[in-house]
This record gives structure tokens, C-alpha cells and sequence, in this order.
């Protein structure tokens, strides 16, 4: 059986300030350091042999504090970055036109060709994250990796290990260094291949953490 962690980024300025940040980036916040600090924790007696990250900054630093827990050097793969949100991206979800704010809703409310003008589509996001999940598959016998990336990520990755569509409707919220498990099995009462153990656990934080919406 195979295990793999999912970990979303600590908070960020943007992400306090609401606004989008898709590919552009956003330093952690002291909060987010902490955040990560603290899954770290959660994560040094876990088995955990590789770290692999976002090659975007926040993701980085977050894989950086992990890594001091897990005595394991992060590596860092382009494909598990946040969703591209085209010409959305450093704007302020609190000063969107109604066009604008339409135009954001359509990756998050089930429709199937919904995309950002200049952005990648849900089906693209969902296809390279499967991609890096199934190359753990590669990894040495009894390997246990983490995997760091962004909130939309994450939620199109374990939509599509659970079945949905890339554009199904976003009802799954995975807060700052939330942490999820997904499992390649063959058991005899589950569809085989990978299925999810848990997602946006936060048990380890002390402090509310926040989704891409919230303050």
C-alpha cells in the first residue's frame, strides 16, 4: 500500500489581503510560518521520506519548515502549482466587476468549459496533478511522500481520486497546512487504486486557519 500526504501551503499576505494569486506569488505570512512549523511537527514521526513541493515561493517555504522537522531536502515540480487564473490573478476578489466575479465563479460551480481568460482549465490543473500522484507509484518500495501545493490543487487532485469530474462544483475546503491522505490499495470493498483516508485535517493547528475566501 502506498501513502501519500497532501499539504497546502501556509497562509499568505495575499490570502489575508483576499486577494487572487493563481501562479503570481505571496511571502507567508508569521502565521503561515507557524503553520507550517506546527505541520512539520505532526509530520517528523510519521515515516515521511520525500518532501516534494510547488516550485512557486510559498509552497517553497513551506517545504523549507517541513523539512526541518523531517530531516528530508525538499524537491520542487512545476506540475503541482495553483491553478494559472489567467487575468484574474493579483486582484482583489472585494473590487471584481460582476463580469470579473462571473468569470472566477466558473471554476468553482460545476460548469465545463469554465476558464479564466489567459488561465489554464480545471481538466488541465486536474490532469498534471494526477500525473505527479501516479509517479509516486515510482518511488522506492515503502516510500511515504508529502506532497505541497495550493488549495484548488489539492481539491481538483482528490475530486478526481474520488471520481468527480475536474469541473464539479468546489465543495471540499482545504485550509492553510491542512493535511489529507490519499492510499493506493486493492481492497476487496473499495474501487481499486488510490482512494482518500482523510482531507483538510487541522488538528495540528493551533489557530484557525483560513481558506482562499476568508478572513
Amino acid at each position: 500500500m502506498t501513502q501519500v500526504y497532501l499539504i497546502r501551503h501556509g497562509e499568505t499576505e495575499w490570502n489575508v489581503a483576499r486577494k487572487i494569486q493563481g501562479q503570481t506569488d505571496s511571502n507567508l505570512t508569521q502565521m503561515g510560518e507557524s503553520q507550517a512549523r506546527q505541520a512539520g511537527m505532526r509530520l517528523q514521526n510519521m515515516g515521511i521520506t520525500h518532501i516534494i513541493a510547488s516550485d512557486l515561493g510559498r509552497t517553497r517555504r513551506t517545504a523549507e519548515l517541513l523539512a526541518e522537522y523531517c530531516q528530508i531536502e525538499p524537491t520542487f515540480d512545476a506540475r503541482l502549482r495553483e491553478l494559472n487564473m489567467g487575468i484574474l490573478e493579483q486582484r482583489c476578489i472585494d473590487t471584481l466587476t460582476e463580469e470579473e466575479e462571473h468569470l472566477r465563479l466558473q471554476i468553482l460551480n460545476g460548469n465545463p468549459d469554465g476558464r479564466i481568460p489567459e488561465g489554464e482549465s480545471l481538466s488541465e490543473l486536474t490532469a498534471r496533478m494526477r500525473a505527479v500522484l501516479d509517479d509516486c507509484k515510482k518511488l522506492p518500495a515503502g516510500s511515504r511522500p508529502v506532497l505541497v501545493s495550493h488549495g484548488i490543487a489539492l481539491g481538483s487532485l482528490l475530486g478526481n481520486v474520488l471520481g468527480l469530474p475536474p469541473y464539479a462544483e468546489r465543495r471540499l475546503r482545504l485550509r492553510n497546512c491542512s493535511l489529507s491522505l490519499v492510499e493506493g490499495q486493492n481492497s476487496p470493498w473499495l474501487a481499486p487504486g488510490w482512494v482518500v483516508e482523510f482531507a483538510g485535517d487541522t488538528q495540528h493547528l493551533t489557530a484557525n486557519a483560513l481558506d482562499e475566501i476568508q478572513r
